[in-house]
Parts: structure tokens; C-alpha cells; sequence
């Protein structure tokens, strides 16, 4: 697959780490996350709703998502962690393709969702990548999952192939 990305870049995000405030008044904080937070994010992911999972990831049991967490917590990845009061709310990650541009990974817990929490991980996330020199991040998303696209969008992700049942989107960070 070849993607097409954005000619410009989308501009400046905020890097970790740092604290926001949640709609619900709860803190979060934003930083990036190594295998320190590893038991943090398995229980978040056994916590995950089904109806959240998407395109089989997360993985659903504990000894699956311990395998995937091996293969995004590594050093070729780039990951930021939202946590409240210690527990892990979302994770956002990139992972390289063989084209030397990087998948876009985000998770909110059903209990964060529409509260904020997405567009500050996603835009620390990009920040994290803008700091590690990331150039391209894209991401596909079911045509259906009207909330990510709008997060999305939101946060400069520009459409660039829309003909099957999942969307796929692209944004250009320098």
C-alpha cells in the first residue's frame, strides 16, 4: 500500500510530559509510556470494551495483549499513556511500516470517551513523534467510527482514501 500524505505540514503539538483536565474535571496526566507502565496498560486492555476493539486489535486476552504490548513497547515505537490518579485512561501509539512512515494506534477507556482525553493524547502523541523527527503518520478507520473521524480531522488528519469500508487518513508532521 502506498499512502499519500499531506504536501504541508499540519503544524505544532504539545509534547510530553503534561497535565489537562479532563470535561469531567478528572486530571490527566501525558507522558510517554516504556515498560514501566506495562501492567498499567494490561489491565487497561482487559478492561477494554469489545465494542471499542477494531481491525482485532486490542487483543482480547491477557496473554495477547502481553505479546502485542511486546512488539509496541519497543524502541522502533513511539507511545504516550494517559493516566488518571495512577490508571492507565488510554494509550496512543505509532509503529513503523516498511515504508519508514508510522501507523497511528489510539485507545480511550469506554469510561473517558467524550471527555477530552483523545485529543490531548493524540495531540502529545504527535508532539512525541514531532521530538522524535517523525515525518508521515497514517491510520485507517472504520467509516463508521464518526467520533475518531472527527478526532481525526480535528487534529489535522486530511482523507486520502475513502473507497473501501475503512477510511484512510494521513497528516504530514514536518
Amino acid at each position: 500500500m502506498t499512502t499519500e500524505f499531506p504536501d504541508e505540514p499540519a503544524g505544532e503539538f504539545p509534547a510530553p510530559p503534561r497535565t489537562v483536565t479532563d470535561r469531567e474535571g478528572r486530571e490527566i496526566e501525558l507522558r510517554v509510556a516504556g515498560e514501566a507502565d506495562r501492567e498499567r496498560l494490561v489491565e487497561m486492555y482487559l478492561d477494554f470494551d469489545p465494542a471499542d476493539r477494531a481491525q482485532g486489535i486490542p487483543p482480547v486476552k491477557e496473554h495477547a495483549i502481553e505479546r502485542w504490548l511486546d512488539t509496541i513497547l519497543s524502541d522502533e515505537c513511539v507511545n504516550v499513556v494517559a493516566l488518571h490518579d495512577g490508571v492507565a485512561a488510554g494509550h496512543a501509539t505509532f509503529v513503523p511500516d516498511e515504508e519508514g512512515d508510522y501507523e497511528l494506534a489510539i485507545f480511550v477507556l469506554q469510561a473517558f470517551q467524550g471527555t477530552g482525553i483523545g485529543t490531548a493524547l493524540l495531540e502529545t502523541l504527535l508532539g512525541q513523534g514531532q521530538a522524535e523527527g517523525i515525518e508521515k503518520v497514517w491510520l485507517t478507520v472504520e467509516r463508521w467510527n464518526d467520533p475518531a473521524i472527527a478526532l481525526y480531522r480535528k487534529t489535522g488528519f486530511e482523507t486520502q482514501n475513502a473507497e473501501s469500508f475503512e477510511i484512510e487518513m494521513s497528516i504530514r508532521l514536518a
